[in-house]
């Protein structure tokens, strides 16, 4: 009996969690764009859901006016995130470098970041908590990698260090 509840444990436990699927009737109010505008720059970024069903963050970096990054972040209550590894995203990029940033405390000033190469086509990318690396306005920090304990923030970027269009298509988004 107690091998039957310990099977029953692991099975649960290996259960992804869906962090945000997104479909036609996405209510994406948690979700916000920043772009460099904070801190005087010109970048347009764009979030939206598309007729298809699919979260659509689109627009353009620039570089004027010291400029140069585009995110889009998803904030919610404080997630236990212990039982997990790793994030696993569903996406279609357009063959240019993103950064995935979470976020201990949406209070932290600094983001766990990683990053991923998007390839025109839809893939199924993953990233192990323990290579996201502590970063500050582009400054890696003398800090642990993420501790995978709690998570309270999802965000992706642009900043590639030119002027540039982008197109990102995202379906899901899991913790496994």
């Amino acid at each position: 009996m107690k091998f039957l509840f310990l099977i029953i444990f692991i099975v649960i436990m290996s259960k992804p969690f869906v962090l945000f699927d997104f479909t036609k009737e996405s209510n994406i109010q948690n979700w916000s764009v920043v772009n460099d505008g904070v801190m005087g720059g010109l970048s347009k970024g764009n979030f939206s859901v598309n007729d298809k069903g699919d979260g659509f963050f689109t627009g353009h970096v620039s570089l004027e006016n010291n400029g140069g990054f585009s995110s889009v972040r998803y904030n919610f209550e404080s997630k236990s995130v212990s039982n997990y590894k790793k994030i696993t995203l569903r996406l279609k990029g357009d063959g240019k470098q993103y950064q995935i940033r979470v976020k201990t405390r949406i209070s932290d000033y600094y983001s766990y970041i990683a990053y991923i190469k998007t390839n025109g086509e839809w893939q199924t990318l993953e990233i192990l908590f323990s290579n996201m690396i502590p970063s500050f306005r582009g400054n890696i920090l003398d800090l642990p990698n993420y501790p995978g304990e709690y998570m309270e923030q999802f965000a992706i970027l642009i900043g590639n260090k030119k002027n540039e269009d982008f197109k990102l298509y995202l379906d899901k988004i899991e913790l496994e």
